[in-house]
């Protein structure tokens, strides 16, 4: 039976509700086995779904596990996600503005898609940090400072923190339908009433061309209508790095800078618009009132506050982080000027420095990734330093003309 659905797939049949779940539940159960699904999910890769398949998927995922009710806390539960990008740590930034403007966020976060760590990588990175939350936690977290991140609890969608894992390990994160059904089965399960998401576009993000973009952008509208939650979307470009640290605790830092008005940029421009919008939709207001709000926020410090506050209750330490790495510098080999920088390759660099996984059970280094020192557009000398390396591995291999562009 599971044979003939995964044959089905492949020979671009559509598939019924009832096959869809008994491949799928039948994964969640250990009666389908890693190597089938991953012979299905590349199917599903290589063949597509229809829009049928892919709110049937959505469905399965949503009833694998339970529905957090968040109807007890006062006001509009707004929430936040990204398709994922190299140094995108704008949920760091974002979700301590949006609830400093007195609009609850919680969020639930995946670890690593891809080269580098996902936003529960990151906040893990930070000494202490508790990313796994019961649901009881969860509601009093969220009643007692307003905004919670934590992993997905073992109650809400098991069935996508499954398949999500293995589809980090064959190749087939970059499926535009199981990207929709993850991310939107992971925001209804989680309880909130409107969704901003930001799909990241370019060489270094799952999202490689503006067509999928829109294709992705049409299905989370579509999902989010037919479970009544209005969905706003961002696209945003993911050909370079989003801000100059790349790797779970120096992203950490660089969010700190930004929250503490030390860093402007695409990543401070991009972390304003999301905020705006969510507060936009959490008060009803308008896009401009709110961005007024969130900016004021940013600037008087109530959302580097609120952040600290996040962390301390989640028991997090964020006093005297540090790097714990040797340090190389990657420098110009010839002067010029910077034209590009490789989100791709520096993204591969990332894992192979220890940012990174390679196979699901891998740890990852915290400490490992890279700060990049020059901007775009900036003249440089030859020796000048390009980049810094972090990395618990011994003189480290790299291609400078792979990731950096003079000319």
């Amino acid at each position: 039976m599971i044979i003939d659905i995964i044959n089905k797939k492949a020979n671009k049949y559509e598939l019924t509700k009832e096959e869809l779940e008994t491949i799928f539940i039948g994964y969640l159960k250990d009666e389908v086995k890693d190597y089938q699904m991953s012979a299905f999910l590349m199917a599903i890769c290589i063949n597509d779904m229809s829009d049928s398949e892919v709110f049937a998927l959505t469905d399965i995922f949503i009833k694998s596990g339970d529905v957090l009710d968040l109807s007890f806390i006062d006001g509009i539960k707004v929430d936040k996600h990204s398709t994922g990008g190299v140094g995108d740590k704008t949920t760091l930034i974002v979700a301590p503005l949006v609830a400093s403007c007195n609009v609850p966020v919680i969020k639930m976060s995946g670890r690593g898609l891809g080269y580098t760590g996902g936003t529960i990588d990151k906040l893990e990175s930070i000494p202490g940090f508790n990313v796994n939350l019961t649901e009881e936690e969860i509601k009093k977290q969220a009643s007692d400072i307003g905004i919670v991140i934590t992993s997905q609890t073992r109650d809400l969608t098991p069935l996508d923190k499954k398949v999500y894992a293995l589809r980090d390990v064959t190749a087939t994160t970059n499926s535009i339908p199981l990207i929709a059904s993850s991310i939107m089965s992971k925001k209804i399960a989680g309880g909130a009433d409107k969704i901003v998401i930001d799909i990241k576009v370019g060489n270094g993000a799952l999202i490689k061309t503006e067509e999928e973009a829109k294709r992705l952008e049409s299905l989370l509208i579509k999902i989010g209508s037919y479970y009544q939650k209005e969905v706003k979307t961002v696209i945003s470009d993911m050909n370079r790095p989003l801000g100059h640290n790349i790797g779970n605790r120096l992203e950490v830092l660089e969010a700190l800078d930004v929250l503490e008005n030390k860093e402007k940029g695409k990543l401070y421009d991009l972390s304003i618009e999301l905020a705006s919008k969510m507060v936009s939709l959490g008060k009803e207001i308008s896009e401009s009132d709110a961005r007024k709000e969130v900016i004021e926020n940013l600037e008087n410090g109530k959302a580097l506050n609120k952040f600290k506050e996040f962390v301390k209750y989640q028991n997090g330490n964020i006093e005297n982080l540090s790097i714990d790495a040797k340090v190389y510098n990657i420098k110009a080999n010839r002067e010029g000027v910077l034209k590009d920088i490789n989100a791709l390759n520096i993204a591969k660099l990332c894992e192979y420095l220890g940012a990174g996984r390679k196979n699901k059970d891998d740890k990852i280094d915290y400490n490992a990734g890279i700060i990049i020192k020059k901007e775009i557009g900036e003249e440089v000398k030859e020796g000048d330093i390009l980049a810094s390396i972090y990395t618990n591995i011994d003189n480290p291999i790299f291609n400078l003309e792979r990731i950096f562009e003079i000319f």
